[in-house]
């Protein structure tokens, strides 16, 4: 139980340290630890003011780690919206992503599939994947031409 500021800012450090979080995602961690509502919004507020806390890091941490594990921006984008994070503060971040995505979509198939698909079916497994992947589908037809 989080009853006072001192152990809900502590418990958030604590969840800081292992990695970024946004506001709303780290409030509900708090939250769910039995802290009141309005210790937690004092007390993020404090760590967004001393600059511990920020959504932007948070952003470009969570694309950097998506986009290393496969993902495309379709699905990164859509992952952060369910997140609660504002759709132009998630577009600016994705744009100004150091990251080459139709480089990393020729990755992502060479590493699962190597190969042109032989037939229909083997292509239509291969687009599942690859949208599923979050990758859009003008793109997933530019890489089979």
């Amino acid at each position: 139980m989080l009853d006072t500021p001192t152990e809900i800012r502590r418990k958030a450090m604590d969840l800081l340290a292992r990695r970024e979080h946004g506001v709303q995602e780290l409030s509900r961690k708090l939250l769910q630890r039995g802290a009141e509502q309005e210790l937690i919004d004092i007390e993020l507020q404090k760590l967004v003011e001393e600059g511990l806390l920020s959504e932007q890091r948070y952003l470009e941490s969570y694309i950097r780690s998506r986009a290393n594990s496969g993902r495309g921006p379709v699905r990164i984008r859509e992952e952060l919206s369910q997140r609660g994070l504002a759709r132009d503060d998630i577009e600016q971040a994705l744009a100004q992503a150091d990251i080459d995505w139709q480089e990393q979509l020729l990755e992502l198939w060479q590493r699962r599939f190597g190969e042109q698909p032989a037939d229909q079916k083997a292509y239509a497994k291969q687009v599942r994947f690859l949208l599923y992947r979050g990758y859009a589908m003008d793109w997933v037809q530019k890489l089979f031409k």
